[in-house]
């Protein structure tokens, strides 16, 4: 499933009519029809609801809903912001249709009184004010309008995009409906991920409108649904050994960050990997051999602060040519001599690497040396790392997060995992976004999980992007699970890797 912005969805929807003979009339009569479907789930025959719609084709959705909710036997009230001679195209015929059922109000200023009365008494408010063309800053009248519906005690479920919000960006500057679930309609606009527009969209549904899944052909970004990612787990034969199940390298911990390295090496096992090997400064060996029962450990070299030294280059290089990828940089440190190994090891490692932590905060400034890598390369940087390296604010990068994640790919010459709420994945022109995971996981160590699974993964055979689409889908899931049993509040790193078992079960079992 593709993820689109507005000119993309209008793209789509011209060649929709164009090769399925369906008129945009009739795709509205879908659309609406679907939005009222998913509201009747919740109120069922005895439920009262009150639709908020605005003049264009956002509204005509909303009076599609009204009609057919009417017809279901709901209590129905519908506003309209304008006057009827307002109301444009294709949503004057879904109004006038209405009419035929029910009488629609227009609501004036002179009337919230009345629509916050018929807001206390309903189960559901229907928000179809503004659509995808929606730019700018909701004002004046509407606002208060908005600002009802977000008290209001009631379930709100938005046509398409939350009202207010720009679907291109997902930025909000003035009110936005809050809503509790978003239906949005053929295809996910590219806002809907984007925060803060995100805190906005509650329940997320892709209604389809019962078009083909090749509707929409081409977008800004991937959705890859549990289906999906199903297809993505390797299966090993019957006659598999533990080296074919992959073998991968974690080079990682420096004195005071044994907890990165072990985390590393266990989220890798746990996902699947056959055999890994976990490089570490000579005095933390010990450490890590209690930490860690079934990872093998490698004393390197180390500097007098506790971290790896340049001079374990030679060590790691040879050993490296027995694996199949390598996780480098989770709690290096970022002494002097640490990071001269690191862009060293960069540079002549054959098998791919997954680069985070300070591993990335090693190429401040000299980004060309990751460009210059001859071998597959993923990055795994959080926002505040990526700023770094472009060296712009972290507010800079979480404004538009897809787009300096476009920029990496061709500019390093690697693969990009950009973490956060709903983090990016990119690799030569494919970008996808992740759908799972929760605030839970803004804590130490979850990104360490992260670059083991992705590396064992790659260490099993599978592309950099499939790897990263399938490792990122698992760790939120992983936390999703995790956050059901313990509460967000209370999640930890390990906790991520405790559930990895459970995701995996219920990705092949359908879940």
């Amino acid at each position: 499933m593709f993820i689109v912005n507005s000119k993309g969805m209008r793209a789509a929807e011209e060649n929709i009519v164009r090769d399925l003979k369906i008129t945009l009339r009739e795709l509205m009569e879908k659309a609406g029809e679907a939005l009222a479907e998913e509201v009747f789930d919740i109120v069922g025959e005895q439920g009262r609801v009150v639709i908020v719609s605005g003049r264009g084709n956002n509204g005509g959705d909303g009076f599609v809903a009204a009609r057919v909710l009417s017809e279901k036997g709901v209590r129905v009230t519908c506003f309209t912001l304008c006057s009827e001679a307002e109301i444009k195209a294709e949503a004057k015929d879904a109004f006038l249709s209405l009419k035929r059922h029910i009488t629609p109000k227009f609501l004036t200023l002179t009337e919230t009184k009345e629509f916050e009365d018929y807001l206390s008494e309903a189960d559901v408010a229907i928000d179809a004010i503004f659509g995808i063309g929606f730019k700018g800053k909701i004002e004046g009248f509407t606002s208060e309008i908005v600002n009802k519906i977000n008290s209001a005690d009631l379930k709100v479920v938005s046509a398409d995009i939350p009202s207010g919000m720009e679907a291109d960006t997902g930025q909000i500057r003035g009110v936005c409906v809050k809503a509790d679930k978003t239906v949005t309609f053929i295809a996910p606009k590219i806002g809907l991920f984007m925060c803060p527009g995100a805190e906005y969209v509650g329940e997320l549904v892709v209604a389809d409108l019962g078009l083909s899944s090749d509707a929409v052909k081409e977008g800004l970004a991937q959705l890859f649904l549990p289906n999906d990612i199903r297809k993505l787990l390797p299966i090993p034969s019957r006659d598999t050994h533990k080296k074919a199940r992959g073998r991968v390298l974690v080079i990682a911990g420096s004195r005071g960050m044994t907890g990165a390295a072990a985390l590393t090496a266990k989220a890798a096992l746990r996902a699947g990997a056959g055999l890994v090997v976990l490089g570490v400064p000579e005095s933390l060996n010990a450490i890590l051999e209690q930490k860690l029962i079934e990872v093998m450990t490698l004393p390197l070299p180390e500097t007098d602060t506790g971290s790896l030294d340049s001079s374990a280059f030679e060590q790691i290089i040879k050993v490296s040519t027995s694996f199949d990828a390598v996780a480098l940089g989770p709690g290096l440190s970022l002494n002097a001599g640490t990071i001269s190994l690191v862009q060293k090891l960069i540079d002549q490692i054959a098998c791919p690497v997954v680069l985070d932590a300070d591993g990335l905060n090693a190429f401040v400034g000299k980004t060309h040396l990751l460009k210059r890598r001859s071998h597959p390369t993923i990055v795994t940087p959080h926002p505040g790392e990526l700023a770094r390296l472009f060296e712009v604010s972290a507010e800079e990068i979480q404004r538009d997060r897809l787009g300096y994640a476009k920029r990496v790919v061709p500019e390093w010459g690697v693969a990009v995992v950009l973490k956060g709420a709903y983090t990016i994945i990119g690799v030569d022109g494919f970008f996808s976004i992740n759908i799972t995971g929760n605030w839970g996981m803004a804590t130490a160590g979850t990104g360490d999980v992260l670059t083991g699974i992705i590396g064992s993964f790659i260490a099993q055979g599978l592309s950099l992007f499939e790897a990263a689409v399938l490792g990122t889908y698992l760790h939120g899931f992983s936390g999703d699970l995790a956050a059901e049993d313990m509460t967000r509040y209370c999640l930890i790193a390990s906790d991520l890797i405790n559930y990895l078992p459970e995701a995996v079960k219920k990705v092949l079992e359908g879940g």
